[in-house]
């Protein structure tokens, strides 16, 4: 349930006292920020230290749970399993975990009447021992699904039947432990169309899947909050647009639709999505809860691989400035970064010469946009 709008109008305002307050510490240098950030040992994770102690009531802070998917093709063990100090920053920064790849299709459901809920399973206990709530990602894609599935020889009876099964059990497993469903992920393309050859979903049984998808996943969990996210939707645009017009036809229909999420996934080449904010709202004044889920901000890195005081100046506004469109926006209250060190970032495997893209570095320490992001919150 959403806090008082009163209550909300009021972190508004000290939103918008924050950002100004902010900008000339960003804009000033490194050392403003934190004057030994890149020096010293990483610091203590006592709770004024914490980004979830931080948050105003009724905001969660999350993170990406590393692990699965491209992280298998690297030459490190799964994080969360292996690596102790990232499960404790882990659980004592944040107060929202996203599994990064251990509950896509190829992950948990790996081959048709075999479901594999062991990573998962994982992630919601350490949520649970936390304190944390739990995003889950993501039931209807285009990507990183099974072999069996992309390339088997079904009827439309049969493909329905399917997705109707993942989505049931999945969703019913973690029927009131998962706050927030990414129940559609990136339905369109970057000129706002379906993605009708991509998406074997919409491929073979249509449109109408989607609303199918929501349907279905309220009913394994009535009270999971069910969500559109997407990339490249910061911005007011041809795919934003297309989810606004695809979101007032499913709620005139009654297809329980909850929220829409920005997935924020930016780069310091491009300048920042200035109307951020503006966006957020559009979809808040139909009523939506709206969220960042995914955050990151890569860079060019010079020869080096140590970005530039100038870089991390750049970055950090680029954080800060997410968060505080988040905040000011009524129903924007779950703020999600795609995992915190770089030391476990998809970036440098994605998207080459490009990294240093979260909050801390390799062997943790804090990057002015730690800081940014936790003197935001503070304010």
């Amino acid at each position: 349930m959403r806090p008082a709008r009163s209550i909300r109008s009021l972190r508004f305002t000290t939103v918008a006292l924050a950002t100004a307050a902010l900008t000339l510490p960003l804009l000033s240098g490194v050392a403003t920020a934190e004057p030994s950030a890149q020096r010293k040992a990483p610091h203590s994770h006592a709770k004024h230290d914490r980004l979830r102690a931080a948050a105003p009531d009724g905001f969660y802070v999350g993170t990406a749970v590393a692990g699965g998917g491209h992280h298998q093709e690297q030459d490190y063990p799964d994080p969360f399993t292996y690596d102790k100090e990232y499960r404790k920053i882990l659980g004592r920064q944040f107060s929202s975990v996203s599994p990064e790849n251990q509950m896509k299709w190829d992950f948990i459901h790996p081959e048709r009447d075999r479901y594999d809920f062991a990573a998962a399973d994982a992630i919601v206990d350490f949520a649970d021992r936390h304190g944390q709530v739990v995003r889950g990602h993501t039931l209807l894609w285009h990507s990183q699904n099974p072999a069996w599935l992309e390339e088997g020889d079904f009827t439309e009876d049969e493909l329905r039947a399917i997705l109707h099964d993942h989505i049931t059990t999945v969703v019913g497993r973690y029927a009131g432990r998962i706050q927030q469903w990414d129940v559609a992920n990136e339905i369109f393309d970057g000129e706002g169309n379906l993605r009708t050859q991509e998406n074997i979903w919409i491929r073979e049984l249509g449109p109408g899947i989607v609303a199918d998808a929501f349907r279905w996943a309220h009913e394994a969990d009535p009270e999971a909050k069910l969500f559109f996210n997407d990339y490249g939707v910061e911005s007011v645009g041809a795919k934003s647009d297309a989810y606004l017009a695809l979101v007032q036809d499913l709620l005139a229909q009654g297809v329980p639709v909850h929220g829409f999420s920005a997935q924020a996934h930016l780069s310091t080449r491009y300048g920042f999505p200035g109307d951020l904010e503006q966006n957020l709202r559009r979809f808040d004044a139909l009523g939506l809860e709206t969220a960042i889920t995914e955050l990151d901000v890569r860079m060019d890195l010079p020869e080096s691989g140590v970005p530039t005081p100038a870089q991390l100046r750049q970055q950090a506004d680029y954080y800060q400035r997410t968060l505080s469109a988040c905040l000011a926006v009524d129903g924007c209250n779950s703020f999600t970064i795609w995992g915190f060190t770089d030391k476990y970032s998809w970036v440098p495997v994605f998207f080459q010469g490009e990294g240093s893209a979260t909050v801390m570095t390799e062997d943790f320490r804090r990057k002015p946009a730690f800081y940014a992001l936790l003197n935001t919150l503070k304010r």
